[in-house]
């Protein structure tokens, strides 16, 4: 094939598989089947490979990158992207509606109801239909830059059909078939599970591996322009919504355009009822002025516009028969009590256990086995006894009495000084043992992919691992008679574990899992020396000079390496090949740093919208602050996100800065 033809081909390729896209993911229409996109996308990449020179952004086989980020660009918005006023009854909503009616002096309103996607909001951006840019809300007027991430998502078009310029939001989510798979597949490697779509898409489009992102079959709608370059927005959002389908946009096609609040209700009212039927989660109902002109004459306010209104559907609750409470014990040998109910469906899901966090939470709610309870999922997700029916009662019901001996290994059960949870002290316990070392192959610790709970406990079970040195120690002939262990899952699984030595010191010493050393306080002492046997060394005042390391973790560690067993477990750890040294960027004394933070004390209260306010910790830590949890007279700095609450009232009383998200962002930026 010489180049002319080649480019006639590939430009036909191109059309063709983009057209395949549109009708499989945005049309829900497919016309062909998977063996024969496949064919032809195999035909795309090899011309491509041919022809190097030839290949072009918007072609379908560039939706995956191949190098990751080394972290993401922040991206400025054309336009504002608001967050929405909640309402949470119709009186909200008829409120809201005399307000715009009163504002606009029209008798009756068009009103656009959508669903709310329970996802991550983003925008993207096309020039001359090409896709650009695609970012995150971030704070509304910054984002970061999740381009690769989002070409991953099959549904999002790489060109429009028509050469428009033009950015437009929406919202980027998980279907829920995808998120119980991805679920299904963390359970079987004991990692943990995402606690709800949201998480997991916000997850995903965060990962800054495209590839990762592109194992997730995530979707999007859009639902907005919040630009537009030579070419008028029509005068309503319908249209602006029919204009978006034209250009090959995917829009949610379960929208209504209705005329009065009445309607707006009688739409809740429906999806309330079915939302249970779609594919993905939906936490509420958008409602907008249809109306253009009007909405610029409502204006907005610092936050919000005054034109629209989100109203969420309250968390659901059941009423079930608590039959028993069973008794877990972790890996630090706290004893957690769970709660057995008779099956409730919630939320589409049917729950029979719920936790019931520590003995002090069943005797303030008054408990007994046999009572009639409320149960929630908060979020839609997490199951929680809420109330006890104490009026249902029939005298059947009985005390509960939490144990005194440990299930596990009958050790007496100790409350320690100002600890509310009663706690196994017993070393040897089997339970803690077993636990201890599916926490020391986790992915925040070793990483080891394929030593999930299930595989863990068999070989716990078998007698093959008795601690985490034993890990190294196992071969083909160890595995192979293990239930569901093939020749490839268990040639994976050495490799696996050979690779893990290779980890930075710091995910050895989390591995360990030595009481009040998480991973941020492992990452702490791996800095500071370098070497596990420096720290093995420290007494406890050395450790305690070590900036965010105080007198507990400090002690902890000490006891921790004061015991010959765990001597051992490291001596045997070294003789098997691991890395026991820092591998990552040594950070520079606070007292040589130049930025806001250093030397500081911070505290962070509030829901940040671009980021978890663990990663914000993190990149406060990273440039010298210290992140505490309370506000004191020492507190220097308090980051404050939305419903910020008491810890914000306590700093405003004692004149510590409060420094807003927007500022925040800005600060870390340098």
């Amino acid at each position: 094939m010489d180049r002319q033809q080649a480019e006639e081909r590939l430009a036909q390729l191109k059309d063709e598989l983009n057209e395949h896209n549109h009708r499989y993911h945005v049309m829900d229409a497919p016309t062909v089947s998977d063996a024969e996109y496949d064919r032809l996308m195999r035909e795309l990449k090899e011309l491509e490979a041919q022809f190097p020179d030839m290949v072009t952004p918007d072609s379908p086989s560039q939706r995956v990158g191949g190098v990751p980020l080394p972290f993401f660009e922040k991206v400025e918005h054309s336009s504002l992207m608001l967050s929405l006023g909640n309402a949470f009854s119709f009186e909200n909503l008829q409120d809201f509606d005399q307000r715009i009616r009163k504002a606009s002096g029209r008798e009756s309103i068009d009103y656009v109801c959508e669903l709310k996607i329970d996802g991550l909001a983003i925008s993207v951006r096309y020039e001359d239909g090409l896709m650009v840019r695609g970012a995150t809300r971030g704070d509304g007027q910054t984002g970061e830059n999740i381009t690769s991430n989002l070409k991953t998502i099959r549904s999002l078009p790489l060109r429009l059909t028509e050469p428009i310029t033009l950015e437009v939001r929406g919202e980027a989510f998980l279907p829920k078939r995808e998120f119980e798979r991805i679920n299904e597949g963390k359970a079987e490697k004991g990692e943990a599970l995402f606690a709800n779509p949201r998480n997991a898409a916000a997850g995903s489009l965060r990962q800054l591996d495209p590839r990762l992102a592109a194992e997730r079959a995530l979707d999007l709608f859009l639902y907005g322009i919040g630009e537009i370059e030579g070419r008028e927005i029509p005068e309503t959002h319908t249209k602006s919504l029919e204009m978006l389908t034209r250009l090959g946009l995917k829009v949610n096609p379960d929208r209504v355009t209705v005329k009065g609040i009445d309607d707006v209700m009688d739409y809740v009212d429906y999806w309330r009822e079915h939302r249970l039927d779609l594919g993905y989660e939906i936490d509420g109902i958008v409602i907008k002025v249809d109306d253009l002109a009007l909405r610029e004459q409502l204006g907005t306010t610092a936050k919000s516009p005054r034109w629209a209104i989100a109203y969420k559907f309250p968390a659901e609750e059941g009423v079930t028969i608590l039959r028993d409470i069973a008794i877990n014990v972790g890996r630090t040998g706290a004893i957690t009590p769970t709660a057995i109910l008779d099956p409730v469906t919630l939320a589409g899901t049917t729950v029979q256990r719920a936790s019931l966090h520590n003995e002090d939470f069943i005797r303030e709610k008054g408990i007994k086995l046999g009572d009639s309870v409320i149960v929630r999922k908060a979020g839609d997700i997490i199951p929680e006894v809420v109330e006890v029916l104490e009026q249902q009662r029939t005298g059947d019901e009985r005390e509960y009495e939490m144990p005194t001996e440990c299930p596990e290994c009958d050790s007496e059960l100790v409350r320690l000084a100002e600890e509310v949870a009663l706690r196994c002290i017993n070393p040897q316990c089997p339970a803690q043992t077993r636990e201890g070392i599916i926490h020391f192959v986790s992915r925040g610790a070793m990483n080891i992919e394929g030593l999930g709970e299930k595989v863990v406990s068999q070989l716990f079970r078998e007698g093959l691992v008795r601690g985490p040195a034993d890990l190294y120690d196992l071969t083909e002939e160890h595995l192979l008679p293990l239930e569901r262990m093939g020749k490839k899952s268990v040639e994976n699984l050495l490799a696996a574990i050979e690779a893990s030595k290779e980890n930075s010191i710091e995910r050895v010493l989390f591995g360990l899992g030595i009481r009040f050393v998480g991973s941020k306080g492992a990452l702490v002492l791996a800095r500071h020396f370098g070497d596990l046997y420096k720290i093995m060394e420290a007494d406890q005042a050395t450790l305690e000079e070590v900036n965010e390391v105080g007198p507990k973790m400090a002690e902890s560690v000490v006891t921790t390496f004061d015991n010959p067993e765990v001597k051992e477990t490291i001596r045997r750890l070294e003789e098997a090949g691991l890395n026991l040294t820092y591998k990552g960027p040594v950070a520079k004394p606070v007292e040589e740093m130049d930025t806001p933070f250093a030397g500081k004390t911070v505290v962070l209260t509030g829901t940040l919208e671009a980021m978890s306010r663990k990663d914000a910790g993190a990149q406060v830590e990273d440039l010298g602050g210290k992140v505490t949890g309370s506000v004191s007279a020492n507190t220097d700095m308090l980051i404050a996100g939305e419903k910020a609450g008491s810890k914000l009232k306590k700093a405003q009383e004692l004149g510590v800065r409060v420094v807003e998200e927007a500022e925040f962002l800005t600060m870390l930026e340098g």
